[in-house]
């Protein structure tokens, strides 16, 4: 039996028979349940029982101070839209190619049956963007990657599949920003596909500060090849409802990853973040630093898993999951996953949920700050950690700038 949730996403399709193929295949089974163990601490009953309206072109006021804060090219969609008159594509170096893209191919490889949402945008996905670097290219401006929701008549529902290639000894930086521009309660679900060549250097940071309203099921699949670098930074601050899954298969020797983030679970915000790393070839690293704070009745979810496959000896394998509880109505659940296959290999994973300090607290007062002010002090120390893995200064005084005021707003 089908929900109005589907039914409705499912009223606006428009493809082949491919797609109608993988969008019947999804009807059939239906949204997962709390029996599937990837959706065991996040309920789709509430959202199941909604109706969403297809996406269209929607005008949007938006902060230009939001926009400019991050100089450089940028592309930016409204509504699931493409905008161009808010886009700016002067400024981009010959070699690269920033394009908003029509409708893209069906999945290569189709996504696992409890990745319902992959499936959906597998046979719905109307658009996206298109982002290339040809091979020695470096791009020296980051390049700012927006998403905006804004009010519309109706709760709408979009569904984009990105794009982002660099070529051999390429390097690029990438500031993708989701972001609110008055209340809404849209639903976002959009693909991006990563494919970092031998010797390319990524550097990618994401901001996630939705709507209070807004549902997002966001998903980033990555491919490293020969001594590829991919360093990213995940903030997730806003949204009712927000998913990532985070997915990164090292398949060249040498290959290495830096996947930091913070999850802020404020208000009723219900954040729900999945790693998934393969290590498929020799001596390749990762190391992953997430910070996690629930506050007020916000929850909290983390699944950091890591996977040596067999023959992937000298993988060098860090997982560090810490998490504060500013309220005793807010709930974190956080589950470290390391799965080895192969020999000669190093690998640590661990997870705390706790307070602030005692000690630490003890200190701060102790030298005359209030409570008030200890306690946020050490809450920014604490959120702020994870951010070292970026090291362009603009776009890491942005990312302070983002989490800063979202403490703010909590008073924490």
């Amino acid at each position: 039996m089908t929900s109005p949730l589907l039914d409705s996403l499912a009223s606006a399709f428009e493809g082949d028979a491919t797609r109608r193929e993988a969008l019947d295949a999804v009807l059939r089974d239906g949204l997962p349940g709390p029996r599937s163990e990837s959706w065991k601490y996040t309920s789709l009953r509430a959202l199941e029982r909604r109706h969403f309206a297809p996406a269209a072109t929607q005008a949007a006021a938006i902060d230009a101070a939001a926009l400019e804060a991050i100089p450089g090219p940028r592309l930016v969609f409204v509504n699931g839209r493409h905008d161009a008159a808010l886009s700016r594509l002067d400024g981009l170096p010959g070699g690269v190619e920033l394009v908003a893209a029509e409708r893209e191919a069906a999945y290569e490889d189709v996504p696992p049956a409890d990745a319902v949402f992959a499936r959906l945008n597998a046979a719905l996905a109307h658009g996206g963007l298109r982002l290339k670097v040809a091979a020695g290219v470096d791009v020296p401006a980051p390049v700012h990657l927006v998403f905006v929701g804004a009010p519309a008549d109706a709760d709408l529902a979009w569904h984009l599949r990105h794009q982002i290639v660099l070529a051999e000894g390429a390097t690029l930086r990438v500031l993708e920003h989701h972001l609110a521009a008055g209340g809404h309660r849209h639903l976002d679900n959009s693909v991006l596909a990563i494919d970092v060549a031998p010797r390319a250097t990524l550097l990618h940071a994401r901001v996630q500060h939705a709507g209070e309203g807004a549902s997002l099921f966001l998903r980033t699949d990555a491919r490293l090849a020969e001594e590829a670098k991919y360093r990213r930074i995940d903030l997730e601050l806003g949204g009712a409802l927000s998913r990532h899954e985070l997915n990164v298969r090292l398949e060249g020797d040498r290959a290495e990853l830096t996947a930091n983030g913070v999850l802020l679970a404020a208000g009723r915000s219900h954040l729900d973040t999945r790693l998934g790393i393969e290590h498929a070839a020799r001596d390749t690293r990762c190391e992953l630093l997430w910070r996690g704070v629930g506050a007020g009745r916000g929850r909290a979810v983390f699944h950091g898993g890591i996977t040596i496959e067999a023959g992937a000896d000298g993988t060098d394998a860090r997982l560090s999951n810490k998490n504060l509880l500013l309220s005793s109505t807010a709930e974190i659940d956080t589950q470290p996953v390391l799965v080895i296959h192969a020999d000669e290999v190093q690998a640590a994973h661990g997870a705390t949920v706790g307070q602030l300090d005692a000690n630490a607290l003890f200190y701060l007062r102790s030298r005359g700050l209030p409570a008030g002010e200890a306690r946020q002090l050490l809450t920014v120390a604490f959120c702020r950690e994870p951010l070292a893995a970026i090291s362009d200064e603009a776009v890491r005084d942005a990312l302070v700038a983002h989490i800063d005021r979202a403490l703010d707003a909590l008073g924490a």
